[in-house]
Formats: structure tokens, sequence, C-alpha cells
């Protein structure tokens, strides 16, 4: 007994001590990452933008990093990076960008609004120095705008064309003998088709065809016109798989020179006027925008800037979704806001929910009869994140955004041979009407229950056609010639009239400041950031969770069992989404 309680008081101090120390590491974190210190950038800054960096719509507090990593608490906005690249063009501290390209995580048309930011920044006449290790497509995209670009002797440059893969799950489905029963309307409505096919469809074929291959024009000629060179030579060199290596990249003009990392850095060192032996004053963009005011903070009424990033779900949502709940609130507020003279709603989306979808198309709908209404869209502003876009006064896209896919769909599953052929599970039960346990899972759909579902199916498709139709002005059968689920980028979604003008986020500001008569105005950003302690807990929940996974399994591994996530949110309910998306490399 007397080794018990020697035990237990010692268990029980050292559980003591370690809370007291917990308690003052949580108070290091919270001084630490609301601390109003300014970073001093100091003379002779080159800002170092990471492509392998995620720049998402809403800048990301973690302020574990700070602790565990040792890198910055905070992975600046897209619009915020765009903002500080225009600011260092007269920045007198800033004397060029060091862009490392050897990944870019970001998406087409964030790659896009990057890209013509470090175009704006280039008339300053400051220098752009590109490298990269192995020179990824998406990372040569942006990096082309350099006055150099240089890649690792033994690395290399990709240039092998684009390519989308889908994985079908049919076959495991017949195997597992569970019965999918999908609904849709649209004859492009491709985003169950890896339910119900082992192949593309002829219809999705087309459409994936005409998207990737705008992509890939816009690809080629971006670099065409960097870098001088006719965009037939530039297909001809993936045509022929002519660049294996970074000396085939250098003899064909893509690169400037073959370098290793001391050798670019000594060029930087050339260019900057300082010795060899001094360090190079690299700034990331985390710690420039703690340094510097780029944000529009003059004026006394605002711009409501409103993130519309991820999934469209019912409800609140999580930080990763556009919660139906949530953002009739955020609008609202926005709207009933008198200091707010217009509301700028960036939509980055797949789409979702329909009900979801309809719920905040209504308060989009009471905004704009109140104050200007101007959508930006992201990457993907498509099916339910066109639902809520198509109601705006004026609608942004970006060449490479994705959009479209007007079309819904349902997805019933019927489990009864998986369970009873493979688990020997059964069911029986008693109802009071015949269709009380319609769509159940346990049994097949009847005939007359499938007519409900197509038949809801159908009503849905045409209310979503007839919200695209009043807010574009257009007829709904000319609306129906364009939808049928069909995915557009944004350059041929100006051409039919889904969007306005092509254009960046700033574009989209300047756009609703000038409906709004506002020479001067202030950012207010929704939804709201959270506390720090809420910040903490929802970093710590959702990063450890994750990188664990990804950890185990990888990856790809990981982006399967998401799009497996998303199918059981998608059952039941329906949907107004793209395919599970058609990436692309």
């Amino acid at each position: 007994m007397k080794g018990f309680f020697k035990i237990f008081f010692a268990s029980l101090l050292a559980m003591i001590i370690f809370s007291i120390l917990g308690v003052f590491v949580l108070i290091g974190i919270v001084a630490s990452a609301t601390s109003s210190d300014k970073p001093l950038i100091g003379s002779n800054a080159v800002l170092i933008l990471d492509l392998s960096n995620h720049f998402k719509e809403q800048s990301v507090d973690n302020p574990l990093n700070a602790l565990v990593n040792k890198t910055d608490n905070e992975i600046p906005s897209l619009y915020d990076m765009v903002r500080m690249l225009h600011h260092a063009k007269t920045d007198s501290t800033v004397k060029g960008v060091y862009i490392l390209c050897g990944n870019n995580v970001n998406g087409a048309a964030s790659s896009e609004e990057l890209r013509k930011a470090l175009l704006d920044f280039k008339t300053s006449k400051k220098f752009i120095i590109a490298y990269g290790e192995a020179i990824s497509q998406r990372g040569y995209y942006v990096a082309n705008v350099a006055d150099k670009i240089y890649c690792h002797p033994q690395g290399g440059v990709e240039w092998a064309g684009y390519a989308s893969n889908i994985m079908f799950l049919k076959g495991l489905l017949d195997k597992l003998e569970i019965q999918p029963q999908i609904f849709y309307a649209g004859k492009f409505k491709s985003a169950t088709e890896p339910l119900r096919e082992t192949q593309m469809t002829e219809a999705n074929r087309l459409q994936t065809s005409v998207w990737l291959g705008d992509m890939y024009n816009r690809f080629l000629e971006a670099a065409s016109v960097t870098r001088k060179i006719d965009t037939a030579k530039l297909r001809s060199l993936a045509n022929t798989g002519a660049i294996q290596t970074a000396h085939d990249a250098l003899s064909n003009g893509l690169v400037d020179g073959v370098r290793y990392d001391d050798e670019v850095k000594k060029e930087l060192h050339i260019k900057l006027g300082v010795s060899e032996r001094s360090k190079i004053n690299f700034v990331s963009f985390g710690d420039y925008s703690k340094a510097t005011d780029f944000r529009q903070n003059s004026g006394t009424h605002k711009i409501a800037v409103i993130y519309a990033d991820g999934d469209i779900v019912s409800g609140e949502g999580d930080n990763e979704q556009v919660g139906s709940d949530a953002f009739r609130a955020i609008i609202r507020k926005a709207r009933m806001d008198d200091d707010i003279k217009a509301i700028v709603f960036r939509v980055n989306s797949p789409g979702g929910s329909a009900l979801a979808s309809d719920v905040i198309w209504r308060e989009i709908s009471l905004a704009k009869k109140e104050k200007p209404v101007v959508v930006s869209m992201g990457d993907v502003a498509a099916s339910g994140g066109y639902y809520i876009s198509c109601n705006a006064d004026s609608v942004f896209a970006n060449t490479g955004t994705i959009t479209g896919s007007i079309g819904v769909f349902s997805i019933v599953p019927n489990f009864q041979s998986f369970f009873k052929n493979k688990l020997g599970i059964t069911f029986d039960g008693v109802k009071t009407a015949p269709y009380a346990d319609m769509g159940s899972g346990d049994r097949p759909l009847n005939e007359t229950e499938k007519r409900f579902f197509q038949a809801g199916t159908d009503s849905i498709y045409y209310t979503f056609k007839t919200r695209v139709a009043d807010g574009r002005k257009k007829e709904v059968v000319y609306v129906d010639s364009i939808a049928q689920g069909r995915v557009w980028t944004g350059k041929r979604a100006l051409q039919v009239g889904l969007v306005d003008r092509i254009g960046t986020m700033q574009d989209a500001m300047n756009c609703a400041a000038g409906m709004a008569k506002l020479s001067d105005y202030r950012v207010k950003e929704f939804p709201e950031k959270k506390n720090i302690l809420e910040q903490l807990m929802n970093t710590y929940k959702k990063s450890i969770k994750q990188d664990l996974i990804r950890e185990e399994i990888g990856e790809n591994q990981l982006r399967a069992l998401q799009q497996l996530k998303q199918v059981k949110q998608m059952i039941g309910v329906p949907q107004a989404r793209l395919p599970f998306y058609a990436d692309f490399n």
C-alpha cells in the first residue's frame, strides 16, 4: 500500500506540473499569435513566393505551426497575396521576388491570379527570379513570368501535356452487390458516372476534352508570350516527348539555365549588390503581411467580401464548408449593415446540396435589392457553386475557372444483396403506409418510388434552370441548351452568357466600388475569424487527424477517402455538384 501511494502521488504531481506547463505554453502561443509587434523587413528584401503553399480564399491561422514547425503561423490568402505584390511594387525596401516553382498546389484560376499579380509587379522593373529542382507544369505556368527561370542540372521541367483521370467504382459495387440507384437530370451531368459506368460516357468525354483543351491552350499561350516561342513548337515538344532532362528544357528555350541552388543565390547577391558572404534578406509573405499596411482601410464606408469556399451543405457546416444557415446569417448581416455599401461574393465551390444552395440563393436575391452584389469566381464555381452565383448584379470569372454544370442528381443505394449474400444479414419490419421505408437502403425501390425520385430530381433541375434564366435574363429554353450538367471554363462561360466578365478578385472589387459610387472604402471580410482559442482547437483537431491519415496512406489515397466520404454525404440528398472533381496534371 505504501508503494501504491508513492506511485499515486508521484503521478498526480507529474500531472499537475504537466498541466501548469501546458497552460504556460498555451499562454505563450496566444501571446505570440496576438502580438502586435511588426517584423522588421530591413533593406534589400527579397520576397519568397513558395508555390507549394496553398493560398486559400481566406488566410489560415495556425498558431501551432510557430511552436511545432517554427514556421509562419499564418498562410496569407490568395487576395492578400495579390494585394501584397501590388504594394511591393512601390515599396523601396523590396528589391525583387524569388519564386520556388518546383510544385504548385494552387488551382488553375488561383494560379492565374498570382500570375497576373506578378506581371503587374514586373512593371516596377524590380527583378523576378524563379527556381525549381524539378519544375511541374503548374509551377511553370506561374514561374514563366520571371526574368530568369532556372532548374537543377539533374532535375528538369515537366512538359507532357495535360491529363484528367477518373476512378470508376461500378465494378467494385457490382462485386459487392451494391446497387446505387441513381437519378439525374442533364446528359452531361457526370458526377454519378463513377458509380454507374466503367468508363467515361461520350458526353463526358466531349466536355472533358473541351475544358481540358482550354486549360492546356491557356498554358501554352502564356508560355509562348513570355518565352517568345511559337505555340506550335511548344505543343510539338510535348507531343514528341522532347523534354526529358533539364538540358532538354534549356536547349529548347524553356529555362534560362541549369544551376545549383548556390549559383542562383550568387546571382541574387549580384542583383542586390551585396557580398556573396552576406546573408540574403529573404522575407516570407507571412512576415510581409504583418509588416506592411497593404489592405484597403481608408474611408468610412465598407465593401463586404464574403468567401464561400468549400462544399455547400445544410446547417452550419465547418471551416471548409459553405453551411446554408451560417451563410444565410452572414449575407443577411451584410445586407442589414448600412455602412456596407456593396457585397463581393467570392465563390470557390464545386456545389453540394441543392436545397442548401437555394437557401443561399434566396439571401443573395434579397441583398441584391438593397445594394450591389458582385460575384468573383475562384478555381471552381460550378453546379451549386453556380446556383448561388447566378443572381448577382455582375459575375466575374477567371479564364481557368471551372463553372456551369447546371444539373441535379440523387443517389439512393440498395444494400439488400450485399447484406444478405456477403454478410448474411436480412431485414424485416412493419410500416403504416406503403412508402414509409422508401429509400431506407435495405431493399430496392419499386417502379413507383423510382418515378417519385426522378420527378423530384427533374423538378429541382427545372427550378435551377429558372433561377439561372431569371438571374442571367435569358429564356429557360436557352439555359437548358447550355445546362444539361455541362462543365464550362470561364472563357467559354463568357461566350455563352453564364458570366459577365473575365477578371480577378480585384476587378470584381473595382466593379462593386464603382456600382456603389465609392472612391474610398474599407474591406470587411466574412466569415469573421474566430478567436485564438477556437483557432487552436479547430487547428489541432483537423490538422492532426488529416496529417496522421495522410502519413499512413499517402496523399492520393487520402483524396480517394475524402471522395468516398462525399458519396456518403450525397446519399438521399438531391445534389447540385460537380463530378468527383475532374482534376488535371
